[in-house]
């Protein structure tokens, strides 16, 4: 069993991450996919996440919202996410408990899932008002705003079979920041796209950067998007991070013959 007596119960301090990865390990069977991570998010920050399949990129993001790890802690605005305090003590976290610290987190899939039975408003509307317990006046309100914000307005009594795929995109952009997440994760958001509505969506999350002090995280295989956006750019390699850095250093003077045979093939596929 592990020591878990080695990590704090709780970040403190006006300087701590939004998001901390502690020596985190995630395996499937006898795959190790996350291989003793460390990573801190800080608030604010735009945090692109890259590398070659089965590097264990999107798995960051998945043990944020999704599933359990095997090592290590998770801390989310300086609170234990994947475990909670006992007796003055780390435990592993209730389903309850997980449920709960997982609000602040919103997440944006490849494809959209959005409820096909539900017009846009009424799917933007739904977490509000099922799990945060607003009016359905204010979720309306709030709903509208966000569907405004991301161009949609015009579409919000349309459901998703309607929509076109950028549409549909920008809806289920608009459906996670109505829970008004601390956190957002992105996961490969624009590569079930077709490439002329590409830009709808990337446009989105450029403003969300612009405008709002969200902490995001986003795998992306675009590399021009992730130079172009972020504060900083992962490379992960084998469940770690390889190299990271400004995106100017990372794309412009990769250090690893990793990251540079890695950014060569991205480069010659294009």
């Amino acid at each position: 069993m592990e020591d878990l007596s080695q990590f704090p119960l709780e970040l403190d301090g006006a300087d701590r991450p939004m998001v901390s990865f502690r020596k985190v390990t995630k395996r499937y069977g006898s795959l190790t996919v996350l291989d003793n991570l460390d990573l801190d998010v800080a608030e604010g920050e735009m945090v692109s996440i890259i590398g070659p399949s089965g590097s264990g990129k999107t798995t960051v993001l998945r043990m944020l919202m999704l599933e359990r790890i095997q090592g290590g802690v998770i801390y989310v605005d300086g609170q234990p996410l994947t475990h909670e305090v006992r007796d003055g003590a780390l435990v592993p976290a209730s389903e309850r408990y997980l449920r709960r610290a997982r609000e602040p987190i919103g997440m944006c899939f490849q494809h959209f899932n959005l409820f096909p039975h539900m017009t846009a408003l009424q799917n933007c509307m739904e977490g509000p008002v099922q799990v945060l317990g607003l009016s359905r006046q204010e979720a309306r309100a709030r709903s509208e705003e966000l569907l405004d914000m991301v161009g949609l307005i015009d579409k919000k009594d349309q459901h998703p079979s309607r929509l076109s795929g950028g549409q549909q995109q920008r809806v289920a952009i608009a459906r996670a920041l109505a829970m008004r997440p601390k956190v957002m994760l992105l996961d490969e958001v624009t590569s079930a796209l077709d490439p002329e509505v590409i830009g709808e969506v990337t446009e989105v999350i450029r403003k969300l950067v612009r405008e709002h002090r969200l902490t995001i995280m986003m795998v992306t295989h675009q590399m021009g998007f992730a130079a172009d956006i972020s504060d900083r750019v992962c490379f992960f390699y084998g469940g770690r991070i390889e190299e990271q850095g400004p995106p100017s250093e990372l794309f412009g003077n990769p250090q690893k013959d990793r990251t540079r045979q890695f950014l060569s093939a991205v480069k010659s596929a294009d």
